[in-house]
């Protein structure tokens, strides 16, 4: 199961993974928040992994999916709180990580 938490703040959208993404729950992510981000040209996303834990191919496949709307709207996105067992899966995903969601705010200048 897969919760999702959005909040809009200064023009990012953070959202708050908790729980597992997997084949089963990557649904929410193809098909909620990539239509949410590319009709309201969201430019920035911050994905907050503290809580989630635990991804496979698909999940990984699903934050690729964001990862080209955001590019799509020339945008940023990266990744916060990354556990270091999720840390390797996520790495050819070629997102930057940063330690948390303050220092968002210092690499994205909106």
């Amino acid at each position: 199961m897969l919760n999702m938490d959005l909040e809009y703040n200064k023009g990012i959208l953070f959202v708050r993974l908790k729980g597992k993404l997997n084949r089963k729950s990557s649904y929410k992510l193809n098909n909620y928040l990539v239509p949410v981000l590319l009709k309201h040209k969201i430019r920035y996303l911050v994905y907050n992994l503290y809580e989630l834990s635990d991804i496979d191919e698909a999940g990984v496949d699903a934050m690729l999916n964001t990862k080209c709307a955001i590019k799509a709207n020339k945008g940023k996105i990266c990744l916060c709180e990354v556990s270091e067992s999720l840390e390797q899966m996520l790495k050819r995903l070629k997102i930057k990580f940063v330690s948390n969601e303050r220092k968002v705010f210092d690499l994205i200048r909106v």
